[in-house]
């Protein structure tokens, strides 16, 4: 069960590889023109393949005018869900759907200074973040994180539009951000916006509050598909339905729960809204937290999980906001 979703059908255009692990595609909506979207939106995808429906989100890349289209990046995973390596069977001219894109990562104008740090595929949002703040004209620095030289997606187009401002970092090559560095050089009442795995994530968050800045003014976004342990099939049991189910290594918990027919509110789908989050009546196990909807309190209580990203290793039994009466 999702919020306010329409889909529409749509075709890729074209596709491009950025690097040997992540291909760009555009897609165009069929019948209508695409919809403009502002910085930090995403794009909600379905599509079928080998009889297995797959929905995922992927953040919109660079300005409306620069495609006719919408412009997304994905990162092929092969120990992943099996998302990514669906679009990548995608060739130019098949079918798939589309949602109206949506903003949960609204880039602000009004701080003095920027700082927005990427850590792999991390950087598809901030493409057009820099791209608006630099047509302002207003300050802005990109930290920009990957394993090697090669999986620097975008990196040239970023170079040329924001010159030394742009910090790439190579962990291939023992290279490491200094977040606390980056951090102590801004002005008071900056903001920073940061996309990647959870160990980023967790690492900037520290560094912001140690340097005291407010938390508000700090904004995150997470893959949903970068978690702290090793993804791992998982039980479930919803006593509520008197129903109970194996989630799979490569199916995350909202899909499954949707496939037993089990109705879950859902919206973003990437850890960040918080509308499918779940009561946790028991847990044999652990809880990779996937999101960045819960707050640290409630991941150390483990008492909700955000169905859309988050994982089990072991067994967990749930509660859902289904009532017989309102059946």
């Amino acid at each position: 069960m999702k919020s306010t979703l329409t889909w529409h059908p749509a075709r890729v255009a074209a596709t491009r590889d950025l690097t040997p692990h992540v291909r760009e595609f555009v897609l165009t909506p069929e019948g209508e023109p695409a919809v403009r979207w502002t910085p930090g939106a995403h794009l909600q995808v379905r599509l079928t393949v080998d009889a297995r429906e797959y929905t995922r989100n992927y953040s919109l890349v660079g300005a409306p005018e620069e495609a006719a289209g919408y412009r997304i990046a994905v990162k092929r995973l092969d120990d992943g869900l099996g998302g990514s390596r669906a679009m990548w069977q995608l060739a130019e001219g098949d079918g798939l759907e589309v949602g109206t894109p949506q903003n949960h990562f609204p880039l602000s104008f009004a701080a003095p200074a920027t700082l927005l740090v990427a850590g792999g595929i991390g950087i598809t949002p901030m493409v057009s973040m820099a791209q608006a703040l630099v047509r302002r004209g207003q300050p802005v620095r990109l930290l920009y994180a990957a394993r090697s030289d090669s999986e620097l997606a975008y990196g040239e187009t970023l170079r040329k539009l924001l010159g030394e401002g742009l910090v790439t970092c190579v962990s291939g090559r023992g290279q490491r951000l200094d977040l606390a560095g980056e951090i102590e050089a801004l002005p008071i009442g900056s903001q920073a916006y940061v996309c990647g795995p959870a160990k980023l994530l967790d690492d900037m968050r520290a560094r912001w509050l140690d340097a005291g800045h407010p938390l508000p003014s700090l904004r995150f976004e997470t893959f949903g598909s970068g978690g702290r342990l090793h993804s791992a099939g998982f039980q479930v049991d919803l006593p509520r339905h008197g129903a109970h189910i194996d989630v799979p290594p490569d199916q995350p918990l909202l899909d499954a729960l949707e496939a037993a027919g089990i109705e879950v509110m859902s919206d973003c789908r990437r850890g960040e809204c918080g509308l499918c989050a779940m009561d946790v009546l028991s847990l044999e196990g652990q809880i990779d937290h996937r999101d960045v909807f819960l707050s640290e309190r409630e991941k150390q209580e483990n008492t909700r999980i955000c169905a859309c990203v988050s994982r089990v290793v072991g067994r967990v039994t749930l509660d859902t906001a289904w009532r017989a009466e309102c059946a």
